[in-house]
């Protein structure tokens, strides 16, 4: 197997600084409102709902200012509705769920399963077991919807992830929304502060998600200028297209995010978000990094992820990083950006971001792992992964969050299912063709060979340079498509689930899926994470790639870090090969994941992978050159 080249730091005279500890932990994403329901106590009421997707319309909808856009109600909706049961059948409708008549695309929606903070806390043993060391919250903030990207604004917990919703509402009530010396610490913010604590405690890291290129309709703010239009004190937040006037008969219009009408955009100019917003935004970074304002940041949030971070102009997210670091210099931001290679760059020269949500990598991994058709050699993986890793600076690329799939795509299992269904990399049409919506898409269960590749690819996240990300469940086996469908409830080994029969359209499976914790793969995760975790190689270490032109699917790396040398063999062929390794020559190597002993002492030293399967050699000590 000959030698390949090593990717070459390329950077400017000093390169960006990133937090040393992004370096060593594996992520593990949370959508808190699926993860678990710690507090049934607080769980939301159909009032709590009010004022997101879908918008209920069989009442009639209030006159004046506060009516919504068309087609939308701010009335209690007279449909039947109730906390939906955690272990049911994904796509099997409700008694309550079917009264109104309405199909699976309307009512999912509507769904909310309890996920809490509590859910949060009550799981860290579970997630320090699995070896994760950093967590990434989908949104906290106060909001109707059930993925809370539709933010009522962003210094207070939403109340239903705390222990006093009503309680809660009441303190909210009597605050200046712009004004941080009249907010209140509510029992959600309290909680999430200890959860904060005892996440420390584990020498673990949390960040959460800045929104901040819109907020939601709900949001006081939003609500005061739909009543008082130009009178609003807040009327310069927000993109304003006119204002109603009944002399002239002109219409109140606004821009909101993708044309969704609850996701109001703030407004900008050519230095980003504007005067009014931007110190409110700043006032919050402030409150969720050092919430006891005393110089201390140890009690407050590791970082931050910046959700549509394209949609704000860069010159905000200069000024507000600087806010960030002057706070915590150790903090980490990464922001959501699905864009080619080129437009990813100005992020990343050490003034704005840390680290992106790296889906390129996701993209070279599905064309190398998932794909079958189109499938690309050895050979154009490395190169595709090396440009990958040159294009920025210093060592941004080990601190990269690594991920095959998110709350925005389908879940790793299934976009392996759907293998063929179109390019992973054409991202805006991708987005479409994998939501479930899709006839063509296969929503069944992956089979044993499907999980295989899971179980490649994941050898591979763990021991290729940067930070792997799992999506929660990824871990035990979930499976579904993009939104909603990647947001199904995760899946606990202590509960028992329905076994999926129904189809979207509302028609019988042929043969029932069965939905339950998948004890293997959470091991194999396990396993993977830990050997990571224990060898700094793997974190921190040089990478060399290593090509033989006879084997076009099997890829192979060297990692070294302070002596510390790692091999990785990857076999994406379908049966065993049996592969010289000229690199194991004179040495002895213990392989971590197959856990036996490796000679390489022979003249021309080989060794057999697994179809589907890899190798991670790590030479003993003792063996050096």
């Amino acid at each position: 197997m000959a030698q390949g080249t090593k990717p070459k730091m390329r950077g400017a005279s000093k390169p960006p600084e990133t937090p040393q500890w992004a370096k060593t932990v594996v992520w593990y994403q949370i959508f808190p409102e699926r993860f678990f329901n710690g507090d049934p106590a607080n769980d939301p009421t159909l009032k709590d709902i009010q004022g997101t997707y879908p918008w209920d319309d069989n009442g009639p909808g209030r006159s004046g200012a506060l009516r919504p856009p068309a087609g939308m109600s701010l009335e209690p909706p007279k449909e039947a509705w109730q906390i939906h049961p955690w272990t049911s059948d994904w796509y099997e409708l409700q008694a309550y769920e079917r009264a109104n008549g309405k199909g699976f695309w309307y009512n999912v929606f509507r769904r909310r399963y309890g996920g809490d903070l509590q859910g949060v806390l009550d799981k860290l043993d579970y997630l320090q077991d699995l070896g994760v060391a950093a967590i990434y919250l989908n949104p906290i903030f106060d909001s109707p919807s059930l993925h809370k990207y539709d933010a009522a604004g962003y210094h207070h917990v939403d109340p239903n992830f705390g222990p006093d919703p009503a309680g809660d509402r009441q303190k909210m009530a009597g605050e200046v929304f712009h004004d941080p010396a009249t907010w209140v610490w509510t029992a959600a913010d309290k909680l999430f502060l200890k959860l904060i604590r005892e996440i420390h405690r584990r020498e673990m890291y949390v960040i959460i998600d800045g929104v901040f290129n819109h907020m939601g309709y709900n949001s006081p703010a939003f609500q005061d200028v739909l009543r008082r239009q130009q009178q609003s004190p807040y009327k310069d937040w927000f993109k304003i297209n006119s204002f109603r006037d009944p002399k002239r008969g002109t219409p109140f219009k606004y821009r909101s995010w993708a044309g969704v009408k609850e996701l109001p955009e703030l407004r900008q100019d050519e230095n980003g978000i504007v005067k009014g917003p931007r110190e409110y935004i700043f006032a919050i970074t402030r409150r969720w990094m050092d919430p006891d304002d005393d110089g201390d940041p140890s009690d407050g949030i590791d970082g931050w992820r910046l959700d549509v971070a394209y949609c704000i102009a860069h010159p905000f997210w200069k000024e507000w990083r600087k806010l960030v670091k002057s706070i915590n210099p150790r903090a980490y931001l990464t922001g959501e950006v699905i864009e080619p290679v080129v437009k990813l760059k100005p992020y990343l020269q050490g003034d704005e971001f840390d680290a992106l949500m790296n889906y390129q990598f996701a993209f070279i991994a599905s064309e190398f792992f998932v794909s079958e058709k189109k499938r690309i050699s050895a050979r154009q993986f490395d190169r595709r992964l090396r440009e990958l890793w040159q294009a920025f600076p210093g060592e941004i690329s080990y601190v990269m969050q690594n991920l095959y799939g998110s709350h925005d795509s389908n879940r790793l299992a299934s976009h392996i299912v759907n293998r063929d269904l179109g390019s992973y990399r054409n991202w805006a049409r991708y987005f479409h063709i994998s939501k479930a919506t899709n006839p063509d898409y296969r929503v069944r269960k992956p089979n044993r060979a499907e999980r295989q590749i899971q179980k490649l690819m994941v050898i591979f996240q763990m021991t290729y340079p940067g930070a792997p990300m799992v999506y929660y469940g990824d871990e035990c086996g979930m499976w579904g498509a993009n939104d909603p469908d990647c947001r199904k409830p995760m899946l606990w080994p202590e509960l028992e689930y329905h076994p999926e029969v129904c189809l979207p359209d509302g028609s019988r499976r042929a043969r029932p899926d069965t939905a339950a914790f998948d004890r293997d793969l959470f091991r194999h995760y396990r396993k993977l994470i830990r050997i990571r975790n224990t060898l700094p190689a793997l974190q921190r270490g040089d990478f060399r790639s290593m090509l033989d032109r006879g084997r076009p699917q099997v890829y192979a790396f060297l990692r070294e870090y302070r002596g510390q040398r790692v091999v990785v063999i990857l076999n994406n062929n379908a049966h065993s090969k049996i592969l010289e390794m000229p690199v194991l020559a004179g040495r002895q190597w213990r392989d971590v994941l197959n856990e036996e002993l490796v000679d390489g002492r022979d003249a021309t030293p080989r060794v057999r992978v697994s179809g589907k399967w890899g190798r991670i050699l790590v030479q003993q000590e003792g063996e050096t050159d």
